[in-house]
């Protein structure tokens, strides 16, 4: 294992059936105003707003609320949250729902007492905070981003097609987050299937870089097994609590930072899913599902080591003296059969891409070099066409 590398994790975690009953804990080192964040609506029907609300009371906490966070939020969702959490005076965001939500909290958290425009600041800029930041805890209802455990925060601008994110650092990570994978299993077939795809390309953008004998590669295949055998239970019966768990518990380790120690790490496919995101608002999983193949593949012969390896390790491919290559493809070709198998959107033409709107958003990608090839803006193109 190369490199050098600094570690911490600042978010405490509860998870299980039980995980609700500490959040009265929590709330006890935090002020009198809590800020509710929620979606559209559903924990209402489960009844877990109702949960949430009876213990915030019960611990004499003011409760101010911003309701229909959009499933890729907005920079003026975001101005709009600032102006509540202003004149409420919030002293914790308590974000309830999937990573969308969670993202929307911390980039609020950040927000509410900067001078400057956020989306400006954070997004275009890429600056950090340097304005007091409202604590978040989350509670999480739907497994996929790992946005629970870590300081990323998207968000989506319209007017200039670009949906973006930004990894903030410890102070803005989660003071604490609330993992019961009950909450997960109201979730519509789409959205679980979407999460568990954004849960393996996480790992996958960690995982395809490097070349050195690296302890993170050995987690990200555990990992990956792991979730490959949970999603097939949990396709066939959403309702199964172990599967379910497992999966939850995956999405949390795959992206809190823990598996891209000593990895330069790649993150083209997300760049790819957010700039078709920000031209369709497609689900975020769905976006790096349709891109995933035709990228990896244009990518293969740059490191095709590591893909003949993904093969054998996580797929379990016997060599049977193929070549790296041939292994590099057997793998992918039983990526995608997987994909095809949960019931993923497998091109761009599914989510309403058309051949038109190819150059825009190749304009709104991001091109990151720590993968295994810098990206041009004509390979983005090609990879885009590949993906209709």
């Amino acid at each position: 294992m190369l490199g050098n590398f600094r570690y911490h994790n600042p978010t405490k975690l509860y998870f299980g059936e039980n995980a609700l009953d500490f959040l009265k804990d929590e709330l006890a080192h935090y002020g009198s105003n809590v800020l509710l964040v929620y979606g559209g609506g559903s924990i209402k029907k489960s009844g877990l707003y109702d949960q949430i609300v009876t213990v915030l009371n019960e611990n004499g906490k003011n409760i101010a609320e911003i309701a229909g966070v959009m499933p890729n939020p907005t920079s003026d969702k975001l101005n709009e949250g600032v102006a509540i959490a202003r004149a409420n005076g919030a002293d914790l965001i308590l974000a309830v729902g999937g990573g969308s939500v969670c993202d929307y909290a911390k980039a609020l958290s950040v927000s509410v007492h900067c001078g400057d425009d956020p989306w400006q600041k954070y997004y275009i800029r890429f600056e950090e905070p340097d304005c007091p930041i409202i604590p978040v805890g989350c509670i999480l209802t739907m497994a996929g981003t790992g946005s629970e455990m870590n300081g990323g925060a998207v968000i989506t601008n319209h007017a200039q097609h670009l949906k973006i994110g930004h990894v903030f650092g410890d102070d803005v990570m989660p003071k604490f987050s609330i993992l019961n994978p009950r909450y997960t299993m109201t979730l519509p077939r789409y959205q679980m299937i979407a999460g568990i795809y954004d849960i393996m390309n996480h790992i996958c953008e960690q995982y395809f870089s490097g070349e050195d004998d690296n302890t993170s590669d050995y987690l990200s295949e555990g990992l990956m097994r792991g979730l490959i055998h949970a999603s097939r239970i949990a396709v066939k019966d959403p309702q199964d609590y172990e599967a379910r768990s497992n999966i939850m518990w995956t999405a949390t380790w795959a992206l809190n930072t823990l598996v891209s120690r000593g990895k330069t790490t790649d993150w083209m496919v997300h760049m790819l899913g957010q700039a078709v995101g920000a031209y369709t608002d497609a689900t975020h999983g769905m976006t790096l599902a349709a891109v995933s193949l035709p990228y990896y593949r244009f990518i293969m012969p740059y490191g095709v080591k590591k893909f003949a390896r993904f093969a054998t390790e996580v797929w379990g491919i016997s060599p049977n003296g193929q070549t790296d290559e041939q292994l590099a493809a057997a793998g992918l070709s039983a990526l995608e059969s997987w994909m095809k198998e949960i019931g993923l959107v497998m091109n761009l033409q599914e989510l309403g891409v058309t051949e038109d709107m190819i150059e825009g958003i190749a304009d709104a990608t991001i091109l990151l070099t720590g993968g295994y090839k810098t990206m041009t803006r004509d390979d983005v193109v090609t990879v885009l066409k590949a993906s209709l």
